[in-house]
């Protein structure tokens, strides 16, 4: 799950996209690794969170060099805009993870959708920026649209039951909701 909580995201809608943008991207489903923040393209893991790895990694499938990384699988080029661009100090940690997303599913116009609940349109929006999303058109493996509306309903319903779980907890513990 992503590390931001749901009001730092921008609601329960947001964390659901996240989850379903990493499991999209292949990263958050490699079981030894930290939710899929330390992903290299192709599966291979990384420890070090300081900056982004910039491990170019020959991809023979698809004829390509790569430098993604990440749960959301940021190439080195664009974690650069966007260190430059939001003032992010450039360490690669799991939240700046999340928050770069973010950042792109906002210049992307996909944000204010995916807060009002209109995913499919804003997976069409996303898609030129992540590769699996259908019609990204990179000549790589593009996920059916049905199966991320399911991974996205699903993800929803964990985020929306972990919200519930913490209520309880709170107001158990003598505290008030606001």
């Amino acid at each position: 799950m992503a590390r931001l909580s749901a009001a730092e995201a921008g609601g329960i809608n947001t964390l659901a996209f996240l989850d379903m943008l990493a499991w999209s991207e292949g990263t958050s489903t490699i079981k030894a690794s930290d939710d899929g923040y330390n992903i290299l393209v192709g599966g291979q893991m990384f420890s070090d969170y300081s900056a982004h790895p910039r491990r170019s990694i020959w991809l023979p499938r698809y004829k390509v060099h790569s430098t993604a990384a990440g749960r959301y699988q940021f190439l080195a080029r664009t974690w650069d805009a966007i260190v430059r661009n939001y003032g992010f100090r450039g360490r690669f940690i799991p939240e700046a993870q999340d928050l770069a997303a973010i950042k792109l599913l906002t210049e992307c116009g996909a944000l204010p959708l995916i807060q009002q609940g209109r995913i499919e349109q804003a997976i069409a929006k996303a898609s030129p920026i992540w590769a699996s999303l259908p019609g990204a058109g990179y000549g790589q493996r593009e996920h059916r649209l049905a199966s991320l509306l399911e991974i996205y309903a699903d993800e929803r319903h964990a985020e929306q039951r972990d919200a519930g779980e913490l209520l309880a907890r709170y107001t158990a513990c003598g505290g008030v909701p606001a």
